[in-house]
């Protein structure tokens, strides 16, 4: 139409169209990294002459980098199964078999129990594990508890499930233990499952044996839930991506104790997020999962979803079992050494405070002190100013249900992740507060 009278009767056919948005998507991009993100990288304008590059210290995917490149194992194992036409049809909708059975040997290695293909259920990476487990216990009334800090990614699909997010502390005097007090005064009779992040994201730490199941005192996970008649989801994504004196301790250890879901994927120890790979695994000898019909619940929802690519699926196999021990001691190699780089820099920035030096997965939480600086109203203020000044980016505390701490990823280039860091120094002296 080329007239206002034209455009007026297009307008009104409009608002008779009898549709609405979804109300619980509106609102859901404030829970997601992606979301804010884009927000603290709104205004931030790259230099055009290449003087200075932008560096990524905001989300946990270094696989731009060189000396984070996949194993070529791995890379060999995926044009294997695309090139031998085996892999090019839908596959099951709890995944191929050989892929099942590969993953269960894997992990079946940390466990004092064997598990079976039938414990795994492949999925588009470790986020769709989360949006799946979220469906098949959202009922009405239904709790969750949450670690605070967290991936708010949980409590985005607890919400659009309509399922009520319960947030327990993480304690950073004690290395970012779980105040186990907390989740016992947050439980109730509707309370479904907690959910542990081990090694942890956005943290850094890395939950001790004891912890995790028993000491001489009540402080213990898995107990905890037993007694509270919960399941446990451990989101284990980060597993073996430790590099201090504690080791990684699988959650399905103590499946005998509670029943337990593990949630993992190929993404981070392989450094392959977009291969969107990822599992559910139903750490659960004694059966609780199959009696109470929460894995007839999955699969029912596994039938109506979407499947990660057959081709990787098809590749997981020679995947697993080719790898090189010395592609994964690389990773970890440099991963401690940023990590060292990140700790010590940290250090000599008189308005942030890092509680304690990370030993596992990709970042760290700091706090900010804006007493110390001038004309910075919150976190994310802090982000995107320091975004726009220094093209730098972190991501805001608040991100991660931390308000006005920031969580720094250390999972680049060591060259990158020194120049971001003195970037973020020079920001905040030049933003200091004058002393009297």
């Amino acid at each position: 139409m080329e007239n206002g009278a034209g455009n007026g009767v297009a307008v009104a056919a409009a608002a008779a169209w009898n549709f609405a948005p979804n109300e619980a998507l509106l609102g859901l991009t404030a829970l997601s990294v992606r979301g804010v993100l884009g927000r603290v990288k709104a205004g931030m304008v790259a230099d055009g002459g290449g003087a200075r590059a932008v560096v990524p210290m905001g989300h946990g995917d270094p696989s731009a980098f060189p000396c984070f490149r996949t194993a070529p194992e791995a890379v060999d194992a995926v044009a294997g199964a695309l090139r031998s036409g085996e892999h090019n049809s839908y596959p099951t909708s709890v995944g191929l078999e050989p892929a099942r059975r590969s993953i269960a040997k894997y992990l079946s290695r940390d466990l004092p129990y064997e598990l079976s293909p039938d414990d795994i259920y492949l999925t588009s990476g470790c986020s769709q594990a989360i949006e799946i487990i979220c469906s098949v216990l959202a009922r009405p009334g239904a709790n969750i508890l949450l670690p605070r800090p967290g991936y708010l990614f949980y409590e985005a699909r607890a919400a659009f499930n309509g399922m009520e997010a319960r947030y327990f502390n993480l304690l950073p005097e004690n290395d970012w233990e779980v105040d186990i007090d907390g989740v016992q005064a947050l439980a109730d009779d509707n309370t479904v499952a907690m959910v542990i992040v081990n090694p942890g994201n956005p943290c850094g730490n890395v939950y001790t044996y004891e912890h995790l199941a028993k000491a001489s005192s009540d402080k213990l996970v898995a107990e905890t839930a037993q007694k509270l008649g919960i399941f446990v989801i451990t989101d284990e994504v980060y597993a073996h991506l430790t590099f201090g004196e504690r080791k990684f301790v699988p959650m399905g250890v103590f499946g005998t104790v509670v029943p337990v879901f593990t949630l993992g994927s190929i993404s981070k120890r392989w450094v392959v997020p977009g291969w969107r790979l990822g599992w559910i695994v139903t750490n659960d000898p004694n059966g609780v999962f199959q009696r109470t019909k929460v894995v007839d619940c999955m699969k029912s929802y596994l039938d109506i979803s979407s499947d990660p690519p057959t081709f990787v699926q098809g590749a997981i196999p020679k995947l697993l079992e080719n790898t090189k021990e010395e592609f994964f001691n690389k990773t970890v190699k440099i991963l401690r050494e940023t990590a060292d780089i990140c700790w010590e820099k940290l250090k000599g920035i008189n308005s942030i405070t890092c509680p304690s030096k990370p030993e596992g997965s990709m970042f760290v939480m700091v706090k900010l002190d804006l007493s110390c600086l001038q004309d910075i109203k919150d976190d994310m203020d802090f982000c995107c100013r320091l975004a726009k000044e220094e093209l730098v980016v972190l991501l805001p505390g608040c991100a991660v249900g931390y308000k006005n701490w920031l969580r720094i990823t250390f999972a680049i280039d060591p060259s990158s992740l020194e120049d971001g860091l003195d970037r973020l120094k020079s920001f905040c002296l030049r933003h200091n507060k004058p002393t009297k």
